[in-house]
């Protein structure tokens, strides 16, 4: 059958907003917040206890902060980035062991190895967000997702969607649609913001995937200010500090640089912190773009998202653009008047299930809110 070209347009109201946050990827094992840190100490995990990376943060670690493994009793991590964050703002070192440029390069590292406690549960398909995906796709196609998670659990099971011309959009220029001679290996995603090749009795759908606090899959050049998508390749050396990647089908490691100028990827996730910083070009895109979402909405679903304190920015974000009659329904296993007083604080209008992800999905919950 013959192919022809055929844009996507966006409707002017969106359906819904899904907001996911890390209690919808925790069924398929991706560790809540509080777990990271844990994970870290722990001698658990030798990979990361006897790397460099590791060294360098677990010592940093116990030189400024007290806990307790017996009784589970841990720093935050927001705390810790904090920490770190105050002097990097401040431009102050610490003391003579830890110089402001040594905390910068801290930092880095302690976000690489969440990078790699995160992605040790990912490399997989997801039954629950397919189930979502099926839901999404059949009842409420104009939707749009706004998720606050790293992991890619969402897009990998976005896959069988493909077939059925649907397609994903980052809401961000990736290094992958630029058609530079270095860039053909990677040219493979298809961006839905430009004309799509399909069969003709098609009807192409695109659905935004917002990821405010940055993704597994991105990496960052900060010479050319461009993000590569790597769909399947998201392993870093712990010891290096460098991203890995594999030819197909010999799967030969190297370490991944821009192909454009070869400079050293940086990861693209924003860590928890009570100090954050939203300058990043590409955060200050996504929260853009998020904004419009929200103002353009009829109804918008929490999923799994605690609200928490380090994440002001994003009441923020809520507090301005909700509109006057905006339904907001927060799903939530646990029922805490603290995080009832949290969502009454950005919509007067708020309903609240008190059940998990796999519930709202297995029970068919998902349907009656929709």
């Amino acid at each position: 059958m013959n192919k022809v070209e055929k844009f996507i347009k966006y409707a002017q109201h969106r359906d819904v907003i899904f907001v996911l946050g890390a209690g919808a990827s925790k069924p398929d094992g991706v560790p809540l917040q509080r777990d990271i840190l844990p994970q870290i100490l722990s001698d658990e995990n030798q990979e990361i206890k006897k790397s460099e990376i590791g060294k360098i943060v677990i010592d940093f670690i116990n030189d400024n902060f007290m806990y307790n493994s017996q009784l589970n009793l841990y720093p935050k991590l927001e705390a810790v980035f904090g920490f770190l964050d105050y002097f990097i703002q401040h431009n102050e070192s610490l003391n003579s062991k830890y110089t402001n440029s040594r905390i910068r390069e801290i930092k880095e590292y302690l976000i690489k190895l969440v990078h790699y406690i995160v992605n040790l549960n990912t490399d997989k398909k997801s039954h629950y967000y397919q189930q979502f995906w099926q839901i999404l796709t059949n009842k409420v196609p104009n939707s749009s997702i706004i998720t606050l998670n790293y992991d890619t659990l969402l897009e990998q099971s976005f896959e069988f969607l493909f077939k059925k011309n649907y397609y994903l959009d980052y809401c961000i220029p990736l290094m992958n649609y630029e058609k530079l001679p270095q860039l053909k290996n990677y040219n493979f995603w298809i961006n839905p913001r430009e004309p799509v090749f399909v069969e003709e009795s098609a009807k192409p759908i695109s659905i935004k995937i917002i990821k405010l606090h940055g993704s597994l899959n991105w990496k960052y050049c900060n010479c050319c200010n461009l993000t590569l998508l790597t769909p399947w390749d998201r392993k870093i050396d712990l010891n290096k500090g460098k991203f890995l990647g594999y030819t197909y089908p010999d799967k030969e490691e190297y370490e991944f640089r821009c192909p454009i100028d070869e400079t050293d990827f940086e990861t693209l996730i924003m860590p928890p912190s009570y100090l954050k910083t939203l300058h990043h070009p590409v955060i200050s895109q996504l929260l853009v773009e998020a904004s419009k979402e929200i103002r353009s909405t009829r109804k918008i679903i929490f999923i799994g998202y605690s609200m928490s304190d380090a994440d002001l920015h994003i009441i923020a974000l809520f507090k301005k653009h909700i509109q006057e009659g905006t339904k907001v329904i927060v799903v939530n296993p646990k029922k805490k008047e603290s995080l009832e007083l949290s969502y009454k604080s950005i919509s007067k209008e708020v309903k609240f299930i008190n059940t998990s992800f796999e519930e709202l999905l297995e029970k068919n919950l998902l349907l009656e809110i929709l």
